[in-house]
């Protein structure tokens, strides 16, 4: 259930960045789907975060119209930093998340404004500008995006509140009445 949950966050992801950008402006710097392919990199399944990065990232150079594989290059190496990140650091703490995000952004930015460089396209945007601007708006909409995933969670809708009518007791702790080796 969890894994549908991912999909179908990516595929809102990946609408919402593709439609909100005719809105307004600011939602131009928003990379929604880096969001939850984060987000899925920090669940420690690394190989769906991987196949997920690719088919989004593809998804995105198809709508977008630019270098077709930049972004899934970009998108694939950042899932699989972030997953082998997760497998050695201890993340599941919003507040660590956080950074994550914004690296990831950074990153993200920097590789694909890279591979547009290396195949001589010269982006219409001023670099730091636009990667600034990316990552205070992704970092500040992935925190949002994270506190209502995390609290729309799976468990939480299934599991029912109900009292403990039959509640067990408390047991203490009894002493071993055999004690084998000491006198």
């Amino acid at each position: 259930m969890e894994q549908a949950k991912i999909i179908i966050a990516l595929i809102i992801a990946v609408a919402l960045q593709w439609s909100l950008r005719g809105v307004a402006d600011v939602f131009a710097y928003v990379d929604f789907p880096l969001i939850i392919l984060v987000y899925a990199a920090l669940q420690r399944n690394a190989i769906r975060a991987i196949l997920l990065a690719t088919a989004a990232g593809l998804l995105i150079d198809a709508l977008s119209g630019g270098l077709l594989g930049a972004n899934a290059f970009s998108k694939t190496l950042i899932a699989y930093a972030v997953s082998e990140i997760v497998r050695r650091v201890y993340l599941d703490n919003l507040l660590l998340q956080i950074p994550v995000i914004a690296g990831a952004c950074v990153v993200d930015n920097l590789i694909y404004y890279g591979l547009h460089r290396m195949f001589g396209q010269v982006p219409t945007a001023p670099f730091v500008e636009t990667i600034a601007y990316s990552v205070i708006g992704t970092t500040i909409a992935g925190t949002f995006i994270y506190l209502l995933l995390g609290n729309f969670s799976v468990e939480n809708i299934t599991r029912k509140r109900r009292p403990d009518l039959f509640a067990t007791r408390r047991q203490t702790r009894r002493r071993n009445p055999i004690r084998l080796g000491k006198r």
